[in-house]
């Protein structure tokens, strides 16, 4: 046949015919049943999902080839080529909408040799609520010295676009390295947003209504610029803590490296006025991690008692005695009408159990209180230990998320808009790479099946050579472009001012 006679449209639809054809393999005629589940990688066994999330694709780790019959209502449909299953966008598009707030039982058969088996059925469960669209983090190779090819970017949830946000090599070269984190928004949306860039064209680039700037938050009267961030729900005020954070290595621990604070305090920023006030300055208390309450009265964070030994430099003294550093959470009630804060108020006493609390999170109704737990420190991402803890506000019971949780560590998580779903980083999937979860979140406060965002490519984690952290919900994607948050990092910095209240 001379393909070039056929019309170039004639043709493409046969070649999408095809494909489709190719996409819904027919099931094994014989083959022997088997108690066993199936080992699918990622593990999207029995979990619960948003109706709105990309196609779970997934492959078999022990066959030499796969078939998968997805069941829903009267509908059955096959997918598998070799060892992989993979779904088309609008296929499953369609199979969530009808199957939402219901389930699609998964039947997987494996071939090894000449023999098929069908493995034990489980079931993907869809949520009736959606997630948000969109999701942000950072992406770094996992070095302790270096942080060249660093980057924050956003990935569409119901699909696999996945576009940078900033890259450091936009402005840095041989002589000049920039290091770039702690992306944060306005009540998950984006026209109001914050990063912050060390080193080279250093500074924190500040987006107020779309417009970017960079700003110098150190001044006289605090020991740093701010570092970990959180916004306002509704007035252009930014929480932060101000640290002096240093890094030491284990040689005998699991752990690895020991990220640490020898000082930090946490300071308020006006986004109008350009202006920085002390929240909390406490002597031996070290604050960090600060986040506001949805109805932007109240004010969480992590603080822990440190008496430093005057005869040994801060640093050292930390390094020698990190595991006596213990966190707790506490808020502070916020007086809009003059931007003071009340006295702490205690909320969770980590250390009378011998254990450390940080990053709290509070859920978007105001009812739970996410954080992760350790045994010490504030910076859990080496701490294969900690996990993650929900306390319910109204009652202060507190337990730990029993089937989100792994062995491995977890630590940065944040809530969705709607409270249903979290986001989380964790190290289960080979204790070395950070990748990113998901769990549902139903109305009773119990926590499902965590499972990992998905990827085109079912292979995708065993090959990616870098971490995810800091992950964040948006509902929308961040309109400027890296072009113009480079052009922008390269002008000077706006010196913010320093107000007593």
């Amino acid at each position: 046949m001379n393909y070039k006679l056929i019309p170039y449209y004639i043709y493409i639809g046969v070649m999408i015919a095809l494909a489709s054809c190719n996409s819904h393999p027919t099931l094994p005629e014989r083959y022997s049943d088997t108690k066993d589940m199936p080992a699918i990688y990622p593990d999207y066994t029995n979990v619960t999902i948003p109706y709105n999330i990309a196609p779970l694709n997934f492959m078999v780790k022990d066959a030499e080839e796969c078939v998968a019959q997805f069941k829903w209502g009267s509908n059955t449909q096959t997918y598998g080529k070799g060892k992989n299953v993979q779904i088309p966008q609008k296929e499953w598009e369609e199979m969530l909408q009808a199957t939402k707030g219901g389930s699609i039982g998964v039947e997987v058969y494996t071939r090894n040799g000449n023999e098929w088996k069908r493995h034990k059925s489980f079931a993907i469960n869809v949520a009736k609520e959606e997630i948000d669209p969109y999701i942000s983090y950072r992406v770094i190779c996992p070095s302790y010295i270096a942080y060249e090819m660093l980057s924050i970017n956003q990935r569409c949830l119901s699909n696999f676009e996945e576009h940078v946000i900033y890259n450091n090599m936009m402005v840095s070269n041989e002589e000049v390295g920039q290091c770039i984190n702690c992306h944060s928004y306005q009540n998950y949306r984006t026209d109001n947003m914050q990063f912050h860039m060390r080193q080279g064209f250093g500074g924190t680039m500040i987006v107020s209504d779309g417009t970017p700037r960079k700003v110098d938050l150190k001044t006289a009267e605090t020991i740093s610029a701010g570092v970990y961030p959180s916004w306002h729900p509704t007035l252009k005020l930014i929480a932060y803590s101000t640290n002096l954070t240093g890094q030491s290595f284990h040689t005998k621990l699991a752990n690895k490296i020991e990220v640490f604070d020898s000082r930090s305090d946490l300071i308020l920023y006006d986004v109008e006025r350009n202006q920085v006030s002390t929240i909390s300055a406490e002597e031996n208390e070290m604050e960090v991690f600060p986040w506001w309450a949805p109805d932007g009265r109240t004010l969480y964070y992590a603080s822990a008692h440190f008496v430093h030994n005057d005869s040994v430099a801060e640093d050292a003294d930390i390094v020698t005695r990190y595991d006596e550093i213990k966190y707790n959470i506490y808020r502070r009630t916020f007086h809009v009408e003059d931007y003071t804060f009340s006295e702490p108020e205690l909320v969770y006493d980590a250390s009378a159990m011998g254990k450390s609390a940080t990053l709290p999170r509070i859920s978007p109704c105001g009812r739970y209180l996410l954080f992760t737990q350790g045994t010490y420190g504030c910076f859990h991402i080496w701490h294969p230990e900690a996990d993650l803890y929900l306390m319910d506000l109204t009652t202060g019971n507190t337990r730990p998320l029993r089937r989100a949780n792994s062995t491995k560590a977890e630590s940065y998580h944040s809530w969705s808009s709607n409270g249903r779903w979290i986001l989380f980083s964790s190290r289960r999937h080979d204790s070395n790479y950070t990748r990113l979860y998901i769990a549902y979140m139903d109305e009773q406060g119990k926590d499902h099946k965590a499972f990992a965002v998905p990827q085109e490519d079912p292979m995708f984690y065993q090959h990616y050579m870098r971490s995810y952290n800091v992950p964040e919900f948006m509902v929308e994607p961040v309109k400027i472009t890296p072009q113009e948050f480079a052009a922008a990092a390269k002008k000077d910095a706006v010196k913010a001012s320093y107000i007593k209240r």
